[in-house]
């Protein structure tokens, strides 16, 4: 049986993961936390803490679910615990690509990402927003890279993925590079930050005296057709004014060269400022 320490078990993603292997008896789990939220999280699902120096070093796996800002100061406490062969696990690829993630030649390293589940899914939304943050029960796909290690490692790595990350609908497997072309370059820096700038947008509405119930279900209801239509869900188009109006605003609320957020060299500074406090 692979045995996996799960380091930060009682934290917001850990806590998701410990759910999902409560469920799977394929495993023998150490769940380790130091927080004292963390270990009430942990004593609310009936988990104890387990002793780390012995758990890390008995570890075919160690997942580090803990915040991209602390991930470096603790891979250096865990890492030199780890015995050889054994497998490294992020969930982002922001500190590996930063290259904060203590390094063993004789490790696998992994990093396994949830897309978590499609708008086009038609889960009810607070059921999606439930499933974000814990407890999926809609199906959602996941993408994994081999940063480091043998094809062995990135097998064992992509099934311990599938069932710390279940019910899963697609994997693809990329490279961490790509993986941070999608986040934070893709979903964060553009998607999110287009995404504040509309709720922006609707607050002013509001304010000018749009009444609200109409401004939601107006704005809501648009951007599920303009999602779909863009991104080929549906066999449509949008009305010529559409596209005349869009071609005029793109140049006042986007500079000409916001694409050189998905360059390399500029991902890599995103990165950094994500794992630097």
């Amino acid at each position: 049986m692979t045995k996996i320490a799960l380091i930060g078990a009682g934290g917001k993603m850990g806590c998701r993961l410990t759910d999902n292997f409560l469920k799977s008896p394929a495993y023998d789990l150490a769940y380790l936390e130091v927080s004292q939220q963390g270990i009430e999280n942990l004593r609310q699902r009936g988990v104890s803490v387990s002793e780390q120096a012995e758990s890390v070093a008995d570890a075919d796996v160690v997942i580090l679910a803990v915040p991209d800002v602390a991930i470096g100061k603790i891979s250096e406490d865990i890492i030199p615990q780890m015995k050889p062969n054994s497998l490294v696990m992020t969930l982002d690829p922001a500190a590996p690509l930063d290259g904060v993630i203590a390094h063993r030649d004789d490790l696998g390293y992994v990093i396994a990402h949830p897309c978590h589940p499609s708008v086009f899914n038609w889960e009810p939304t607070e059921q999606a927003f439930r499933d974000f943050y814990g407890g999926i029960s809609a199906k959602q796909s996941i993408v994994v890279a081999l940063m480091h290690g043998t094809e062995e490692h990135y097998v064992l790595g992509e099934k311990v993925a599938q069932d710390m990350y279940a019910p899963i609908k697609d994997t693809h497997r990329i490279t961490l590079e790509q993986m941070a072309i999608l986040e934070p370059a893709m979903v964060e820096t553009l998607a999110q930050t287009c995404m504040e700038v509309v709720k922006e947008g609707y607050d002013r509405i509001v304010e000018l005296g749009v009444p609200e119930a109409a401004a939601r279900d107006f704005v809501l209801g648009h951007l599920r057709i303009q999602i779909a239509v863009l991104f080929k869900e549906v066999n449509g188009t949008f009305s010529d004014a559409a596209y005349k109006i869009s071609k005029r605003a793109k140049p006042i609320l986007f500079k000409d060269n916001w694409k050189g957020i998905f360059e390399m060299d500029d991902i890599r500074e995103q990165v950094k400022d994500i794992t630097t406090k």
